[in-house]
């Protein structure tokens, strides 16, 4: 049934197209969320919206500069956002990214089979021993463009492995170890990226640079513990929760590797820092 107004009509095809749309623009923004390819995205729609000011008062020179900004603005956009498009041409061709996607939607949560108490524990005593750690939750993402892979270790992730990986008389302990999205403990000594954000608070080592470097381009989650301080931060979408305590932190870990808030609840109340 159609509804007709003033100057056009709108049908059941023309709210499925905008459905569609909108859903685009979601994963868009979930994709480049809390990273630097979201402050250029805003860039562009900041010159867009500038474009349409300028035409509407027909301020013809800035209307002609920013019009040919934009005739030549898909070929940018495909040069700049060239990797965050090929990661979301992947994440939308996965098979089971259909299926986390309805659970989140409709019940709330993720499949994820991440054990969050064991890794809760190890951070604990790795604190306590000051021994340094990175720990890389995989999401929807893939992350094969991303981290550069080191030793595969392919078992059940405990406390104990976990704490003996990352003692310093370890071989295996330079570099961050990946969970995959099974819950396993995939690789050992892998390499990050280094954030390149120059308001990064200068205190920060290269462990937090580079949990911040690889959640600032897709979804993952990272787990740091200080090899300096034995303090246990938790990073996600480019931003940093430092100093947490194990209550804190099994929360924090709860709610963005299942996205379940209910079960995320912390049992007191918190106190935490973010960068």
């Amino acid at each position: 049934m159609l509804i007709f107004l003033h100057f056009f009509t709108f049908g059941w095809i023309d709210a499925i197209d905008i459905l569609l749309v909108a859903f685009l623009l979601h994963q868009l923004y979930q994709l480049v969320r809390g990273s630097i390819s979201a402050r250029i995205l805003m860039g562009i729609g900041a010159v867009i919206i500038g474009w349409a000011l300028v035409s509407v008062f027909e301020m013809e020179l800035l209307s002609t500069i920013l019009g040919q900004f934009i005739n030549v603005g898909v070929i940018a956009a495909l040069i700049l956002f060239q990797g965050e498009i090929r990661q979301f041409l992947l994440v939308i061709g996965r098979a089971h990214y259909f299926r986390n996607l309805l659970m989140r939607t409709f019940l709330g949560t993720s499949n994820t089979q991440v054990k969050v108490d064991e890794f809760v524990e190890a951070a604990i005593q790795m604190g306590a021993a000051l021994t340094g750690a990175l720990i890389v939750f995989e999401k929807d993402n893939d992350l094969s463009e991303i981290v550069k892979p080191g030793d595969e270790i392919d078992a059940v992730p405990s406390a104990r492995l976990l704490v003996s990986i990352f003692n310093k008389y370890c071989p295996l302990h330079d570099g961050a170890v990946l969970i995959d999205k099974q819950g396993r403990l995939a690789y050992a000594r892998c390499i990050l990226p280094l954030s390149e954000d120059p308001d990064l608070d200068p205190q920060l080592g290269t462990r937090h640079r580079a949990a911040l470097g690889v959640t600032e381009v897709c979804d993952a989650v990272v787990l740091v513990v200080s090899e300096e301080r034995g303090s246990v931060s938790v990073a996600r979408h480019g931003k940093i929760y430092r100093n947490l305590n194990p209550i804190d932190l099994k929360r924090k870990l709860l709610l963005y590797l299942t996205e379940d808030r209910k079960l995320a609840q912390p049992d007191v109340p918190s106190k935490e820092g973010v960068e």
